[in-house]
């Protein structure tokens, strides 16, 4: 089963996402920030980093890079409304997925579901 940690500030927005990725067959670990981040990504294992950029304490960004350095093998795809920030965190981390704020639930799921090559399709509308 394909493991992600969850790091958004907005909560109604983490339930959300949380949620609809629980239901699509993924294990969510759902955090407010990225220091709460921080020790899952020391102790565990993860598939995937999902993470807003713009967060207090410590953004995005610095989660990533720092997720990078302690497990390299866990992809990255960043959360954002501001479309400035959407090309600091290409520069800063090219190897991740940006998705852009307002977005369908289906479209998370399914570029989740393209970076594991994932067969199924839940029933999201």
């Amino acid at each position: 089963m394909v493991r992600i940690l969850l790091a958004e500030d907005d909560e109604s927005m983490r339930a959300y996402l949380a949620r609809a990725l629980e239901r699509s067959g993924y294990e969510v670990i759902a955090v407010a920030t990225g220091t709460q981040a921080l020790p899952h990504i020391e102790s565990d294992r993860f598939d995937l980093l999902l993470t807003d950029i713009v967060m207090p304490e410590m953004d995005g960004i610095e989660l990533a890079q720092h997720a990078a350095s302690v497990a390299p093998d866990m992809r990255v795809m960043f959360i954002t409304g501001f479309a400035a920030v959407t090309l600091r965190a290409g520069k800063a981390v090219p190897q991740a997925k940006v998705l852009s704020k307002p977005f369908h639930l289906r479209d998370l799921v399914l570029e989740v579901e393209r970076m594991f090559g994932s067969e199924s399709v839940t029933g999201l509308s």
